[in-house]
């Protein structure tokens, strides 16, 4: 009895010491891993992040107008039998814009046009309210005279519009709007549904973009659209967050508004002007970012990093040559097109249209720019991007 006692006595101190020793194993990851700087920490959930960014299609980060989960563009379908119930109905179509003279709007055009032309719906008009909320309501009342079945629109300002949009969904127009809803009108009554980029997820790519161009640490400056305008306040919520949380080293020291995007020229060299030690700035889309790059060079700033979203020609350009704009998140607007008329005719057949729709977001650098480009496009990149690429 003594000889077994003694036995289950060793048993028992031996394996007080192999936990004894698990237990200092375990303990001494957190105290390595605190030991290591947070840039180091950054730089492995940056490249996590972009890898992520860039392959991803079925990952959206935004919520809609009201807090909606998103709906991926992709499953969005029609049978060959519904396609060719809306061809029998002979139904016309108005796109309304905010600001037709940029690629993004023509892109999504393009994607609107060749989707309504499949399902044999004829486009009456297509307007341009050159960021007027004034000239848009008379957009509408022009179209509206048309008498359309569809209008597929993206209201300038959701307050000042939204009794010319009440009024053509009281007509029994088929309203289907790109990102932004008017005040006060709701979905599956008066319209259909509301189609976005992931504009979320595309302020993080900005963010972990600049961060990585930087060398995780500086100061920089952010450029916005001070207007009451949902998705591009989603872009800047989201880069200024991403930048706060993941890269403590990089400092947000100055921040401009602008409500004409032809202005922008102004606000950027006054930034550059009262912080003469910027390392980057922001700028919420592309249009304004191509001021940023105009006013950075007048400056002598050429080592600036300048990040974006939307991938206009003009700034694809800049990034496959290795300027100042070093990458962005783009937009998807072909695929938004034709999400906008697929929703359209779901109106049409009565078949019930989730409230917000997303396409992914997707990371654009030097690295990929040609790829990206026909992603975003849905044709080859011109020669002007595979030459600069090429460095001719």
């Amino acid at each position: 009895m003594k000889k077994i006692m003694v036995v289950l006595l060793s048993i028992i101190f031996i394996l007080s010491i192999a936990l004894v020793g698990c237990g200092k194993s375990s303990q001494s990851t957190p105290n390595n891993s605190q030991t290591s700087n947070s840039s180091t920490t950054s730089q492995s959930e940056t490249s996590q992040t972009q890898d992520m960014a860039v392959s991803s299609q079925d990952q959206v980060l935004s919520t809609g107008p009201h807090g909606e989960k998103a709906t991926l563009a992709t499953t969005l379908k029609l049978t060959d039998e519904e396609i060719a119930k809306i061809k029998e109905g002979h139904y016309t179509a108005a796109i309304v814009l905010h600001y037709a003279g940029n690629d993004w709007s023509t892109a999504q055009v393009e994607g609107l046009k060749d989707t309504f032309a499949k399902l044999g719906i004829k486009v009456v008009a297509v307007t341009d309210a050159n960021f007027k909320a004034e000239k848009q309501v008379s957009d509408i009342e022009n179209v509206l005279a048309l008498k359309p079945n569809i209008i597929v629109s993206i209201p300038v300002d959701p307050v000042s519009t939204a009794p010319a949009y009440k009024k053509a969904a009281q007509q029994g127009v088929k309203l289907v709007f790109m990102d932004n809803v008017p005040d006060g009108l709701q979905q599956g009554k008066d319209y259909v549904s509301v189609v976005s980029a992931d504009n979320y997820g595309n302020g993080v790519i900005a963010a972990d973009i600049m961060a990585k161009n930087l060398g995780y640490k500086g100061k920089i400056g952010v450029i916005y659209y001070d207007a009451n305008f949902f998705v591009t306040n989603q872009r800047v919520e989201a880069f200024e967050k991403t930048i706060k949380e993941k890269y403590p080293d990089i400092k947000i020291v100055a921040r401009g508004g602008f409500t004409d995007p032809n202005a922008v020229g102004s606000v950027a060299d006054a930034m550059l002007t009262k912080h003469p030690d910027l390392n980057g700035i922001f700028a919420v889309w592309d249009v304004p970012a191509e001021q940023v790059v105009a006013s950075a060079k007048a400056a002598g700033r050429n080592d600036l990093v300048i990040t974006t979203i939307d991938l206009g020609n003009n700034v694809a350009k800049i990034i496959a040559e290795g300027g100042l704009v070093k990458g962005l998140g783009a937009q998807r607007p072909y695929d938004q097109g034709v999400a906008e008329a697929t929703l359209a005719a779901y109106a049409l057949l009565g078949k019930e249209a989730p409230p917000y729709v997303a396409v992914p977001a997707l990371a654009v650098t030097r690295d990929n720019i040609l790829e990206a480009y026909k992603q975003v496009y849905h044709k080859d990149p011109p020669d002007f991007l595979v030459n600069a690429v090429k460095g001719k």
